[in-house]
């Protein structure tokens, strides 16, 4: 395991309670631990770019439902969590590009653990937990 791919191991302390959001969170954890793993066993341009591709495309729908259950349980802070997610995507969609135009460089790995790992880990423990809570005390004032 490499310095990058140990930081984008799972661990309980990023578990928010909900299991729809939880076992997305998971996958997202393995694409980008696939991710880093293609580049650095040079799987070639076509399995990274087309686990990019897929990590782009999981995220935005991870994304997607993230907020829906926000809509239905009337999370107070939705429009800063919606302007994080939108931020994210642009990242990864500028991460994508960058690689597209020099799919050589040795710094990949470190911007995927930089933009996308220390993104997640930071959102995951500070924004998303929030809705957790938010639902679970929903739930317990019903």
């Amino acid at each position: 395991m490499s310095e990058w791919t140990q930081g984008v191991a799972w661990s309980s302390d990023l578990e928010t309670g909900n299991e729809v959001i939880d076992s997305q969170h998971r996958q997202i954890f393995k694409l980008t631990s696939d991710l880093i793993e293609a580049f650095e066993n040079n799987k070639g341009n076509e399995v990274i770019d087309k686990t990019l591709n897929f990590l782009a495309s999981y995220t935005v729908r991870h994304f997607t439902d993230e907020e829906a259950l926000q809509v239905e349980h009337e999370f107070p802070d939705y429009e800063n969590h919606k302007r994080a997610h939108e931020d994210f995507k642009e990242k990864i969609e500028e991460m994508t590009r960058q690689y597209r135009q020099d799919s050589a460089s040795l710094d990949f790995g470190s911007r995927v653990n930089s933009i996308i790992v220390r993104w997640l880990l930071k959102h995951i423990k500070r924004e998303d937990s929030k809705i957790a809570e938010h639902i679970r005390a929903a739930a317990d004032g019903k």
